[in-house]
């Protein structure tokens, strides 16, 4: 069974930095996608950032140059490392995975839907 387990949210002011973490269990095929998403209240929810098993990435126009997505594959880990925070990145932050098999092409690798596996959340909070 895949569980995926978000952690390093915090509350930080504006112009901080975090960096947030997931860590995959279960999931043992070496094709994949996996994106950081985030929702706010009364908003959907939307793409961050995202990697291929190849560490080819996508990220949101909202968030290039300040986030940067990146995997340690012998952890077995995503990381999102958030720079230059602004209180509009106040969100709940998930992570989320997507095994292939084969040429499989991923069509939106920022949308929720492409995903089927998804961690609990982590609370990020930026204060002005």
């Amino acid at each position: 069974q895949v569980q995926l387990v978000e952690s390093g949210g915090a509350s930080v002011q504006a112009g901080g930095s975090l960096r947030l973490s997931c860590a995959v269990f279960g999931y043992t095929y070496s094709n994949y996608w996996m994106g950081w998403f985030r929702q706010a209240p009364g908003k959907e929810r939307e793409g961050v950032a995202s990697i291929k098993e190849s560490g080819a990435t996508k990220y949101a126009d909202s968030v290039k140059g300040r986030f940067t997505i990146s995997q340690d594959n012998a952890k077995n880990t995503l990381y999102l490392q958030m720079n230059s925070l602004k209180p509009e990145d106040t969100a709940m932050y998930y992570c989320a995975l997507r095994g292939y098999y084969g040429s499989w092409i991923i069509r939106r690798p920022l949308y929720a839907d492409e995903y089927s596996y998804w961690g609990q959340g982590t609370q990020v909070t930026v204060s002005s």
